[in-house]
């Protein structure tokens, strides 16, 4: 889980097959710190929304590196290979192309490190893909065909979302994930956190959204119990939400996704979002220090009103994988107690840390750069699990420190119990989901590499939707009981 499988050099160089294309999603460490689980939730969307938009008379293979497979095809020698390039396993991605390049064939570099470090990327590929790839894909592989494969294409993300097709889910092998069914309804964010990749300099995505019936059909068609959202937010725009949630209402399916904490001001959302089978979101609360987020420009409601809205996601059934960002300039070495406190004080099921990371191109990176408290520019370490900054009232050890004590202190039996949710029926199935989860580690690699990820989820994933539709049959009740704080049994995914 921690090193990439060799490249074997001397493998040598052949003719490549035309019209033969091949996706590759870089191999990247794994956090011994987090689950591993989590790597495997659901597959990555972009690979599978380009490969949508292949033409009919290509030959197309997906490999994900990180399903710990091997080592990647070449018999035979791919036309094409593209890779998506993240700052953290950049590294890994040019070593790929290089392999790729000098063996014949023409590799395409796409992602957001191709965005924010274009000049680092170039050496390494045929040609870069910047901006969306769903529009620039088809373009690339036309001039492959047409012998005029240029060095650089670009595309903005201001096409009308409704006209990209239904990413190609075909190419997956399902065995691997939790569920192949990640969607994405929305692009963009009304936060512009500063520092988020959406604040990268050149990344002009404005908030998008696709027709509700069609993100129904596409989950309707993958045959899967259980969708993940990856939307930057979900929640950005409360009215397309609800539009969506009765758009999904009838499949009896159930779904989570990222929403910020302001989803709560409206209560009937909540209660929309239940009702149509949410059973958890992923929200980033990154602190519980105001001036914390008001430096990061987050637009978010004050951190002494997170608990109550904690109780109204719980109230209607609704799991919790709270997420938090150490390192702030206003944080101190309390900061990792408090926090682990806050989160076992209010149940939340799940946490997700993350040192604060300057990524490039971003404010944060621009502000820790003038005001020289960068450590280093070795993007393999940009990966929020290692301090590459100076924080203002701690070392970088201590930070780094303080991070693997609040993962340990969260994944201890103690704390996962005095987490569980105040609805004994929910109980079991919030203990499942986290020892699953989060104290598997030293099995979710025998999972992974043989392929058993799904078949292992999968009971708890349908034991999860088996008890949100028995509760749906008791809808017209709830939906008009005006009990507060009237409890929605939980999903347990």
């Amino acid at each position: 889980m921690t090193r990439p499988p060799l490249l074997d050099p001397a493998i040598p160089a052949g003719l490549a097959q035309p019209r033969y294309a091949l996706l590759i999603n870089p191999f990247y460490p794994k956090d011994p710190n987090a689950s591993f689980g989590k790597h495997v939730l659901t597959p990555t969307l972009a690979l599978t929304s380009f490969a949508a938009t292949t033409p009919e008379h290509w030959q197309l293979q997906y490999w994900d590196e990180n399903l710990l497979d091997g080592r990647p095809p070449f018999r035979p020698m791919p036309e094409v290979v593209g890779i998506t390039v993240h700052l953290t396993f950049a590294r890994r991605a040019f070593e790929l192309a290089q392999w790729y390049r000098s063996r014949g064939s023409k590799v395409v570099l796409g992602g957001l490190h191709v965005l924010s470090c274009p000049e680092e990327c170039a050496p390494y590929a045929d040609s870069l893909a910047v901006g969306d790839g769903v529009q620039l894909w088809p373009r690339i592989l036309a001039d492959v065909e047409a012998h005029c494969l240029q060095p650089k294409y670009a595309a903005t993300y201001e096409t009308d979302y409704r006209e990209d097709p239904a990413p190609r889910r075909s190419i997956l092998p399902r065995r691997s994930f939790l569920t192949t069914t990640s969607l994405i309804a929305t692009r963009g964010c009304h936060n512009r956190c500063g520092f988020c990749y959406l604040a990268t300099d050149g990344l002009r995505m404005p908030y998008r959204m696709r027709d509700p019936g069609q993100i129904a059909a596409e989950f309707l068609a993958d045959t899967q119990p259980y969708a993940v959202f990856i939307d930057n937010n979900l929640g950005s725009n409360p009215a397309y939400l609800r539009r969506l949630c009765h758009a999904l209402r009838p499949l009896n399916k159930i779904w989570s996704a990222a929403v910020s904490i302001d989803v709560t001001d409206d209560p009937s959302l909540i209660r929309t979002m239940a009702i149509a089978g949410c059973t958890g979101v992923f929200v980033g609360f990154e602190s519980l220090t105001d001036e914390n987020l008001s430096d990061a420009r987050k637009k978010t409601p004050k951190t002494a009103d997170y608990a109550r809205r904690v109780r109204m996601l719980h109230s209607n059934g609704i799991q919790l994988n709270g997420s938090f960002v150490l390192g702030f300039d206003h944080d101190r070495k309390d900061v990792f107690a408090r926090t682990a406190e806050w989160i076992e004080e209010n149940r939340l099921e799940c946490a997700t840390f993350h040192i604060l990371t300057p990524y490039p191109g971003t404010p944060l990176f621009r502000q820790m750069e003038e005001e020289g408290r960068l450590l280093h520019r070795d993007w393999s370490l940009y990966d929020t699990a290692h301090a590459v900054f100076r924080p203002k009232h701690m070392t970088p050890e201590e930070l780094e420190q303080g991070y693997a004590w609040i993962y340990e202190r969260l994944f201890s039996h103690a704390s996962i119990w005095r987490r569980r949710p105040a609805d004994w029926r929910s109980v079991a199935p919030y203990l499942g989901m986290s020892y699953m989860y989060k104290r598997s580690n030293r099995f979710w690699r025998l999972l992974i590499k043989h392929h058993l990820v799904h078949a292992v989820w999968r009971p708890l994933v349908e034991v999860a939707r088996l008890r949100h539709v028995r509760f749906r049959q008791e809808l017209p009740a709830i939906e008009t009981s005006s009990r507060p704080g009237f409890n929605i049994v939980a999903g347990g995914v």
